[in-house]
């Protein structure tokens, strides 16, 4: 069985490689590393057998763990997408397989976490809106917005037309002090605004502000309450935790792109 030496000197590394190799920024080298510290410590404790083949059991009781050194969820969240990013390395280094990776991005283990949602769940969120449906493909392109640039509910509703940039893949929001940031649209994302701005928003209202993206029914402009409802709707049928917010999204967004490997100060 691997002494907890093993575990220390991997995470050792594993700070070494996301350094040197990955070119990751030194404050996102720290916080992993001081992560991966709370989890040599958990397997200090006894709880964990091999920090190789760690079980879904074991992994759940280091949530637990976690949560009961009072973290806030997002906190909890993160040292999460550290072990995923550490098992990944210990996948390259063939010193664990794909087992533990993929217990780390399970559904199962994700959604123990409040305030995030696993990839599966988004994807069924997404996938909510129907075609029958009166405003589908508005609400499709507003879930796709949301996720896809981790805007604030305000940021989401006050966007322009001429905020955005489809071609080039990207959008203006304006937060907090009417502070302007240049966030990347996916292709999903893309896609559903080109077919609701092509399709589904002349259809809204011929008399529509122009400078708007999501209107309501009326023609015009979405509110937050607007927006909170429509993602209350389609959390309900997509089977999700009654919780489920706009914010929720946005904690999602993040946490995935660190996930699969941004650097923390990029997504910050």
């Amino acid at each position: 069985m691997p002494a907890l030496n093993d575990l220390v000197e991997d995470v050792a590394a594993f700070r070494n490689y996301i350094r040197a190799e990955r070119g990751m920024a030194d404050n996102t080298v720290t916080a992993y590393g001081h992560d991966l510290d709370r989890y040599a410590a958990f397997a200090a404790g006894g709880t964990l057998r091999d920090y190789r083949k760690p079980t879904l059991g074991e992994l759940a009781d280091y949530l637990g763990f976690l949560r009961d050194e009072q973290l806030a969820p997002a906190s909890v969240a993160r040292h999460l997408v550290a072990l995923k990013m550490f098992y990944r390395f210990l996948q390259l280094e063939e010193r664990a397989d794909a087992t533990a990776v993929e217990l780390i991005g399970s559904p199962a283990l994700w959604e123990r976490i409040p305030t995030i949602l696993s990839p599966e769940s988004v994807e069924r969120l997404l996938a909510a809106p129907l075609p029958a449906d009166r405003f589908y493909l508005r609400d499709r392109a507003l879930l796709e917005t949301l996720y896809a640039t981790g805007c604030r509910a305000s940021e989401v509703v006050n966007l322009k037309v001429g905020d955005l940039y489809l071609d080039a893949m990207f959008c203006k929001a304006f937060g907090k002090g009417s502070k302007q940031r240049i966030v990347p649209l996916g292709s999903q994302a893309v896609a559903a605004l080109r077919a609701y701005l092509g399709e589904g928003r002349p259809t809204v209202s011929a008399a529509a502000p122009a400078e708007c993206v999501f209107l309501s029914r009326a023609g015009k402009r979405l509110d937050r309450e607007m927006l909170w409802a429509i993602v209350k709707k389609y959390v309900k049928r997509a089977g999700l935790p009654k919780k489920t917010s706009p914010h929720t999204l946005r904690h999602s967004f993040a946490t995935h792109l660190l996930s699969n490997g941004a650097d923390l100060r990029a997504v910050q």
